[in-house]
């Protein structure tokens, strides 16, 4: 399926206006951009929290240098 062409967003553009009226649209593209922000902080949250436990994993995974001098002073 592909995206519509001008003269279908000037048409959408138009039913929209006839539904919602003039005086809805401000309030109506306010809401729209709010819920855009709040979904991409949330998507960004997501991917942070992932890359975090990845750094994590890949910490633990790999000993620790003083630990791997003790040990090998140790023996």
């Amino acid at each position: 399926m592909h995206m519509p062409g001008l003269g279908g967003w000037i048409l959408i553009g138009l039913v929209v206006l006839i539904f919602f009226g003039p005086k809805k649209l401000p309030e109506l593209g306010r809401a729209v951009g709010k819920t855009f922000y709040e979904f991409k902080n949330a998507t960004s949250g997501l991917l942070k929290d992932d890359s975090d436990q990845e750094g994590k994993q890949q910490k633990a995974s790999k000993p620790n240098e003083k630990e791997s001098d003790i040990k090998s002073h140790s023996s």
